[in-house]
């Protein structure tokens, strides 16, 4: 499923933008977000490590905020009409499934679930599950940073290294 997307995102916009403007537009969508930015920045597009890895940190931040502060009463608000609500428990309960680190370790638990590149996990579902429990922004913000900059890390080495040959630096 996942490949099926980045193909048809970069055969949508392959030929109107660049390919650092699709590295960084992949790093923004759920369930992609900088782990399948970084797989294509490297062995498909051959885009320079020192170049994706900015712009896949960049893009996977930019919706956190958003999620953290907003999420909440969107949700809210959606559980107010009868067409969205099905739609929100369901994401809800998705996220929540995930939440026993996260509720147990805050912190720790937060930067691990985003910074270990498993399905399911990342900034997006770290963000959501954060807001659900309701950890404040000046704890979840940096907590998922810093499980972003982990995640990059790993997914360097995956893209660049094992996928892509040994590309230190460029």
């Amino acid at each position: 499923m996942t490949e099926t997307l980045v193909q048809g995102i970069i055969d949508a916009l392959g030929g109107s933008v660049g390919k650092e403007a699709i590295v960084f537009l992949i790093s923004m969508i759920p369930i992609l977000e900088l782990r399948g930015a970084l797989l294509v920045a490297g062995p498909l597009l051959g885009v320079p490590v020192g170049t994706a890895i900015p712009l896949c940190i960049i893009g996977n931040i930019i919706p956190v905020p958003f999620i953290l502060l907003l999420i909440t009463p969107v949700f809210n608000w959606m559980k107010g009409t009868r067409r969205l609500k099905p739609l929100v428990d369901k994401l809800e309960a998705k996220a929540m499934s995930k939440s026993d680190k996260i509720e147990k370790y805050e912190f720790w638990g937060l930067v691990l679930f985003v910074g270990i590149p498993l399905p399911g996990t990342g900034a997006w579902t770290g963000s959501l599950i954060a807001a659900l429990l309701g950890i404040k922004f000046k704890k979840a913000f940096p907590a998922v940073i810093l499980g972003i900059c982990i995640a990059t890390v790993i997914m360097w080495f995956i893209s660049y290294v094992l996928l892509g040959g040994v590309q230190l630096v460029q």
